[in-house]
């Protein structure tokens, strides 16, 4: 505990250090969902590469 500190002060604290650990596992899940599914990787729709590669040559 730091000393000087309110309460409150140190609740907003803990709660900015939850939210940012939250958001960290939720772009690390993100992350992990493309490398589960690269980026040329075919579905019913195409493929990402090929669309950004034909974007951008137009």
């Amino acid at each position: 505990m730091r000393s000087g500190n309110t309460d409150a002060a140190m609740i907003d604290e803990a709660l900015r250090a939850l939210v940012a650990r939250h958001r960290s596992a939720e772009v690390e899940a993100s992350y992990t969902a493309y490398d589960e599914h690269p980026l040329d990787e075919p579905d019913e729709w195409g493929d990402l590469a090929s669309f950004r590669e034909a974007a951008g040559r137009s």
